[in-house]
Formats: structure tokens, sequence, C-alpha cells
């Protein structure tokens, strides 16, 4: 007979009752994020080709979507909107009555205890669609911040819990805790998209979001694949700036980043299962390669397992209710 160590590693892998009580890492509803996209008007319900069951949705049908998010235990939503107009500043985004700010309202006035995250930046509503204001084909970095600033202080009116800016300006974040604290917003948390690549995993988002890029693209403000320090660094001057959380973009592509964003700064990440991961999946279940809600449910454990706190997630409705009545922790 073969000689073996005293401890064998696959005692502890034979059931799962096994498995489970030696799991190092696990993934629950309130881990997870919704991302939703709102459109102006009443009942419209418009499905996004390039990823299954995400749709734009008008107020009234988004609250449906976040009153399930609320019962399901998710840990918040995060808006995203698509104006009427378009125009060079992207004025419907720090607009009163813009179609984030109103479904805001709805959403605080109706649900008060669900967390609501809203997405800072221009390029839904420029009609250049870049995320700034645009001077000889890039963007103007300080010009672009007082209109940030502006579409923090309306959501922030509106009700957001939480304000996320995504542009990759440099300086954003200043910009924004100084115009929150001095609105009167200072208990509005910021969530920075500190650490935001370059990254060709964005496809399917930019349908649903309508912000694809009509020249150029957006290499200027967001970073190289090819670098983790940078990203350290950015988080670092996100953290002095006045940042209360930290997003890593995409995520699953970059898990040693979350891993050493978390282990620099200690502070809340966030990682973004983004829409070219997600769509992947989708696509491959489709066609019978994969198992697509274990795959999925792999994903988010691994993203968490690299140190993410939060990930925010278009699978998270559908683990929520796979996970009702089962218990917290995946089942891999």
């Amino acid at each position: 007979m073969p000689s073996h160590p005293a401890y064998r590693p696959r005692r502890l892998r034979r059931t799962e009752a096994l498995r489970a009580a030696s799991r190092e890492t696990s993934v629950s509803p309130g881990d997870l994020v919704l991302p939703l996209f709102a459109v102006h008007g009443a009942g419209v319900r418009r499905p996004v080709s390039s990823m299954p069951g995400v749709e734009q949705t008008s107020p009234d049908e988004l609250l449906r979507d976040a009153e399930e998010a609320l019962s399901l235990g998710l840990g918040g939503v995060l808006l995203f909107g698509i104006p009427e107009h378009k125009d060079d500043c992207g004025s419907e985004g720090y607009a009163d009555d813009g179609v984030v700010q109103r479904a805001v309202r709805l959403l605080k006035r109706e649900l008060p205890d669900l967390l609501v995250i809203t997405d800072v930046c221009l390029c839904e509503y420029t009609s250049h669609g870049h995320c700034g204001v645009l001077r000889d084909g890039d963007v103007d970095n300080d010009a672009t911040l007082p209109l940030l600033q502006r579409v923090a202080l309306t959501h922030a009116a509106a009700g957001a819990d939480v304000v996320a800016p995504s542009d990759m300006m440099d300086g954003r974040v200043a910009a924004l805790r100084g115009a929150l604290d001095a609105g009167g917003f200072a208990g509005t948390a910021i969530l920075s998209y500190t650490a935001k690549y370059a990254s060709a995993f964005y496809g399917p988002f930019r349908e649903a979001a309508e912000s694809a890029p009509s020249s150029g693209d957006r290499r200027s403000a967001q970073m190289d694949p090819a670098n983790a320090l940078e990203a350290v660094r950015e988080a670092r001057l996100d953290v002095a700036e006045g940042a209360d959380m930290l997003m890593v973009k995409p995520a699953l592509a970059y898990l040693d980043v979350i891993h050493r964003v978390k282990a620099e700064t200690g502070y809340p990440v966030f990682g973004y299962h983004v829409s070219g991961e997600y769509a992947m999946i989708e696509a491959a279940a489709q066609r019978g390669w994969i198992d697509g809600p274990r795959a999925h449910e792999e994903a988010l454990t691994c993203i968490r397992r690299a140190g993410a706190d939060r990930v925010v997630s278009y699978y998270a409705r559908q683990f929520a209710r796979s996970r009702a009545g089962r218990g917290a922790g995946v089942r891999i």
C-alpha cells in the first residue's frame, strides 16, 4: 500500500456538508448589486439583445425590479440613465427632471430601505458619447469636473445613498466630495471607479446604456489593461480625495487588481462583473457548451475570493432567486 501523510485533503471533499464546513468563500444575495437602466416613459420594458435577462425600463417598471431586488435581499441597485435628448455637454445628466433623478425619487419614496447607487458620468447623455466636455477631439478634464459636480448634486438631492463617478477624470473624487459637502450632502457616500480599464468587455453595456462614442475611444481616460500598480496609485489618490468605497472594473479579468486594491487600502472594494463577462457566459450556456448557472456562480465566488466586498452583477437576481430558501452560500 502506498504511504500517505496523516492529512488527506480529500477527506473534506467527500460530501456537500464537509465541503460547506471547510469553504473559505461564500456568496450571498446581500453581496450583490443589481445594475438597472432607466428610460423615460411609462410601462416601458425593452430587452437588451446582447444581454439576456437585462432590460431598459421606465421608472415605474424599474420600481418593480427594485422591489424584487429588495425582497430577494440584494445589496442594492446601481442606476444608469438613457436620456430623451443628448447634447454636447450631456445636460440631462444633471437636470432635476432627468430620468435617473426621477427614478431615484420614486425608489426612495417607495423603498426607503433600498440602497440606491447612481452612476455619475456623462457618456450616456452626450451627443458624442464621451465622458465629458470634448475639446479638439479629447475630453477636457478640468472643464468636465463642474458638470460632474452638478450630476452628483442632483442625484444626492433626489435621495441617492451613494454616487459612483465612473468617468475617470483626474481629481473628480475631490471635486464631488467638496460639492456634496458644500451642498448639504455630507452624508452621501462616494463609490469611486478607482480602476476602470480600457477593456474590450464593455460592448453589451454600451448597447444597454446607448453610450458608445461616436468617434475615437476612451483610452485617454481609462487604464491600460497591462497595468496593476497604477491601480494602486489611483486607489490611494481616491482615498486621499475622500472616496468611501472603491470599484475595480472589469472584475473577472482583473482579480489580481481587486486583491491588490483591497490589500493596499483596506477600504470596501466593489468588483464590477461587466456586461461582456456576463454575455460570454450566457452565450456559451445557450449553445450548451457550459452550465450557465454554475459558471455564473463560480465567477461571483472568484470575485469575492479575490477580495471584493460587493459585486455588481447582471446575474444578481437569478442568483438570489436560486438561493431563496436554500441558505446563503453557493453550491459548486
